[in-house]
């Protein structure tokens, strides 16, 4: 028998025969076999010495061959090669399977180790064992390691569920809210479309489906609206209303708590925004009964459809994604669940690893334990994030609703649903529906055909639903034009509060906006900037015709729009530029030189002199020359011109004002001094401003949201209304701040009306007289003004708009005031009088102290009745009228007034008195 030490196949022989015995010849290494100059015992070379000797016959054989006939057979070369190849190739499988035959070995033997293992772990004696108590030992440690890991977790998790979600379920965050809207009885509206907007102020339809959370409720009665506010409202719970309608219109206001009715009432204000941080994300939290049927149907059908019946791990779900990558050949399906993209949104990144994949499950099954299925849906529809809209994130269903469709999250219809369900796999590649539709086509259908699937709707509603359009907005109030009034209102509150502050009190943050003033504002500025694209086109095309350089590209001209309550100062309207996505600097606070609309100030100061002593008293009368002139001024030269280069001779101030001379203003400051100019200019509230002759022609620069504030002394007769933009804000236990107005006299009563008469005459025959060609016919003044920019300031009774229209370059704009920006008041103004807060604008009241007299325009003299070819009315402040007749047609310098003398008194005399309204 042979020992085991001694089987061919053993570890000692292969040593053994790896070694040449001793006394033996060792034999010479030959490169052409692997084999030969040792002994093999490699499958088919049983003999060493005698292989190597047949292969050596073979080579001289082969090289004798050569010799003999001068050179080889190609032909037997490759026979012989083949050859050679063949053994090597038999070789090699022969070792294979030798490897093979020991690997099987070995796995047997392996197999047979773990089989008596298993059978010794079987028996009672072995856990008595040393061995045995040494692994029940090692599996206690490991099982308790385990406990306390996963107790580790458990803990750590459930802290982080409670300190991260506890304010995150609707209602609890943030929220900025215009001002409470005014209705009025005869206001053009319906039922439906009031009911809509008392949706988007946070009501619910019918007593049933309010909330603690919500403002408030409205249910139709009797065809009539009952609006009842919450204690959560901005009216802390009064104010309850009765709205009647007759046809189209509203016909009667009645307060529910009194009876009482009204001819106009507030209602709950409308929601604007969320507050965001630096990460610039939006937010519109809705509640799980909020969510339409279809959407909620949607979501599940493409996202999860075993939602409501997994414990927030779905296996089901994981294998057949595993089953359908395995025959794609690539993650071709996810595997998570709706819980567990909860717990990633909030707790975890998007990298694709294994630990966080875990940790994720293990935070989705604490999830279900701590929250209902309802409460989890709720959390995911108001993080899921769902693309950019202007320069924020889009987080959840109901800001997704008004940023792509301007429309209620209840009020989505089966397409819409889709649409939103649809982009949530890949929300960056369906964010700009208006560019590419055929994308957003592709995910509504796609939804679409999974909801059949899933049995949710039937194919015909599917048809239906893909021949409805989806109806993307490109702008709502929350988007574009509001969003330069709320980045103004989140700087202020953060000077007033901490970041954190706000984001745990769940602030109501109440503001000035008019909804309605702002949709007028964004309408109004699409309208005139169309019209403006439009000019500098014309003018480029021009340019070219007469082979003038090209203009170098650039950005499109930038717009601006502030309006302001003339008699409070608050905000009702705020458009920072044409595009909040393409640029976020508010062009409302942006400085730049207002050209004529600074006149008016100029002429207010000369009135004011006619009060304070300065001689001669300038009044809407006094006549000046417009003649090309050279001013000097601290050994400085200064020349101004006119637009145009038109000079019109001898003309009244009212005339320099309205039809905006340059020369004849600059003359009126000199006048009455450079200095009494700046001190008036800062004493309505614009800063900045020195006594120098350009200070004239609005040199210079100020903001529009200043030049508007400054503008509100006019329509008050001299009280300044200081600009605000937040009303109060609210936090959880009451009123933690509040805005009051703030208005103050400033100037004279008889100096602001004397301007603000001058102006209407600006709008109604002057250089602003395009307002009234584009359909504006209230009673209004205002002022254009250009410089290297386009500016219309205006205003009525009640209410104050700026515009200003300019590169941000600050290049020439090439267009008048009157051409650029009065367009774009004039299409504000008309839809801002047809509004309920401030429809019907009055005539502008004269104070005390103003005389009317009717004048000859040539001499500024009183006319004479039938000997002036003309003659006007003209107001003057009470004192600087004229007092002699007309000396060029009759008059002869006649007093209008008998001279006031002692012997007057003594026999009846009268002191003169002006006539005065």
């Amino acid at each position: 028998m042979v020992g085991q030490e001694d089987r061919p196949g053993s570890l000692s022989a292969r040593r053994d025969r790896s070694r040449p015995r001793a006394g033996a010849a060792r034999p010479a290494p030959n490169s052409r076999h692997p084999h030969l100059g040792r002994e093999c015992d490699a499958p088919g070379c049983r003999d060493g010495g005698a292989e190597t000797d047949r292969l050596r016959r073979a080579g001289r054989g082969v090289g004798a061959a050569a010799a003999r006939h001068g050179r080889s057979d190609l032909r037997r070369r490759g026979r012989g090669s083949r050859a050679r190849d063949a053994d090597r190739t038999g070789d090699r499988r022969a070792a294979r399977r030798g490897r093979q035959d020991r690997g099987s070995r070995s796995l047997t033997g392996s197999l047979s180790f773990l089989q008596g293992g298993a059978v010794r772990l079987l028996q009672r004696e072995f856990w008595t064992s040393p061995d045995g108590r040494k692994l029940l030992l090692a599996l206690g440690a490991f099982a308790g390691t385990c406990v306390l890991i996963l107790g580790f977790f458990y803990v750590r998790f459930s802290h982080l569920i409670e300190s991260r979600l506890r304010g995150e379920l609707a209602g609890d965050i943030s929220r900025v809210y215009t001002a409470p809207r005014l209705i009025a009885v005869g206001e053009a509206t319906t039922p439906e479309a009031l009911e809509s907007y008392l949706e988007r102020a946070g009501l619910s339809r019918g007593a049933a489906a309010a909330s603690p959370r919500s403002a408030g409720y409205f249910a139709l009665q009797n065809a009539g609206l009952e609006i009842r506010p919450s204690a959560r409202s901005y009216f802390g719970g009064a104010n309850a209303l009765r709205v009647e309608f007759s046809g189209r219109r509203i016909s009667r206001i009645r307060q529910l708590d009194g009876g009482a009715s009204v001819a106009s009432a507030e209602i709950e204000p409308e929601v604007l925004t969320n507050l965001f941080d630096e990460s610039r994300e939006k937010k519109r939290p809705v509640s799980f009964a909020d969510l339409p049927k279809p959407l909620l149907q949607a979501v599940l059908a493409a996202e999860d459809r075993r939602f409501f019946d997994h414990p927030g791990f779905d296996p089901i779900r994981v294998l057949g994604a595993a089953w359908a990558d395995l025959r794609s050949g690539a993650k071709a399906q996810g595997a998570s669940t709706l819980t567990m993209q909860v717990a990633r949104s909030f707790f975890f990144s998007t990298r694709r690893e294994w630990s966080r994949k875990a940790a994720e499950t293990f935070m989705a099954l604490l999830l279900e334990q701590k929250f209902t299925k309802k409460e989890i849906f709720e959390l995911y529809a108001n993080q899921i994030y769902l693309g950019n809209r202007d320069s924020f994130a889009i987080r959840g269903f109901g800001e997704a609703a008004q940023a792509y469709f301007g429309s209620d999250v209840r009020q989505l219809n089966l397409a819409q649903a889709a649409f939103l369900a649809g982009i949530i796999r890949a929300p960056n590649r369906y964010s700009s529906p208006e560019r590419r539709p055929e994308r957003s086509i592709e995910a509504r259908d796609r939804v679409l055909g999974l909801m059949v699937e899933n049995k949710a709707i039937s194919p015909a509603a599917a048809e239906a639903a893909r021949k409805l359009p989806l109806g993307f907005v490109t702008g709502t109030l929350d988007r574009s034009s509001s969003a330069y009034f709320v980045d103004l209102v989140k700087d202020e509150l953060l000077d007033r509060f901490s970041g954190a502050e706000l984001a745990r009190s769940s602030c109501q943050v109440y503001t000035t906006l008019d909804a309605g003033l702002e949709h007028a504002a964004a309408e109004a500025i699409r309208i005139g900037m169309q019209n403006v694209d439009a000019a500098l086109a014309r003018r480029a095309m021009r340019s070219r015709s007469r082979r003038a350089p090209p203009e170098p590209a650039a950005e499109p001209a930038q717009v601006a729009l502030v309006a302001l309550d003339a008699r409070t100062g608050a905000i009702r309207a705020l458009v920072g530029g044409r595009d909040y996505g393409a640029s976020q600097l508010s062009h409302t606070l942006a400085r730049r030189q207002p050209g004529s609309a600074f006149k008016p100030f100029v002429y207010g100061a000369a009135f004011q002199g006619a009060l304070d002593g300065v001689r001669p008293a300038i009044t809407p009368a006094t006549r000046v020359v417009d003649e090309p002139t050279t001013f000097f001024y601290d050994n400085k030269q200064y020349a101004p011109n006119n637009y145009g280069q038109e000079f019109h001779g001898p003309v009244t101030v009212r005339e320099a004002l309205t039809l905006s001379l340059n020369v004849a203003t600059v003359k009126v400051a000199e006048m009455i001094g450079y200095q009494r100019v700046a001190d008036w200019a800062r004493r309505v509230g614009i800063k900045g401003v020195e006594p120098t002759p350009s200070i004239a022609l609005g040199a210079y620069e100020m903001t529009p949201l200043e030049v508007a504030a400054a503008y509100t002394v006019f329509p008050t007769n001299g009280m300044r209304a200081e600009p605000f933009f937040l009303d109060k804000v609210v936090g959880p236990a009451g009123t933690v701040w509040e805005q009051k107005p703030s208005v103050r006299r400033v100037l004279d009563a008889r100096v602001a009306c004397l301007v603000t008469d001058l102006m209407v005459d600006v709008i109604n025959r002057g250089t602003g007289a395009g307002v009234r060609a584009h359909g504006f016919t209230a009673p209004a003044a205002g002022k254009t003004g250009t410089s290297h920019d386009g500016w219309f300031a205006g205003f009525t009774s009640n209410l104050v708009c700026a515009v200003w229209v300019g590169f941000d370059d600050n290049r020439e704009l090439g267009l008048s005031g009157a051409a650029a920006a009065a367009p774009i008041w004039a299409e504000f103004m008309k839809r801002a009088v047809a509004s309920s807060g401030y429809r019907d604008p009055q005539p502008f009241m004269r104070p005390a102290g103003i005389a009317s007299v009717t004048i000859d325009p040539e001499s500024g003299e009183l006319a004479v009745a039938g000997g002036c070819p003309a003659s006007v009315d003209e107001v003057f402040i009470a004192g600087t009228e004229p007092a002699t007749f007309c000396a060029l047609h009759g008059g002869n310098g006649v007093s209008r007034f008998p001279p006031f003398t002692w012997l007057s008194r003594i026999f009846g005399g009268r002191k003169r008195q002006p006539e005065t309204r």
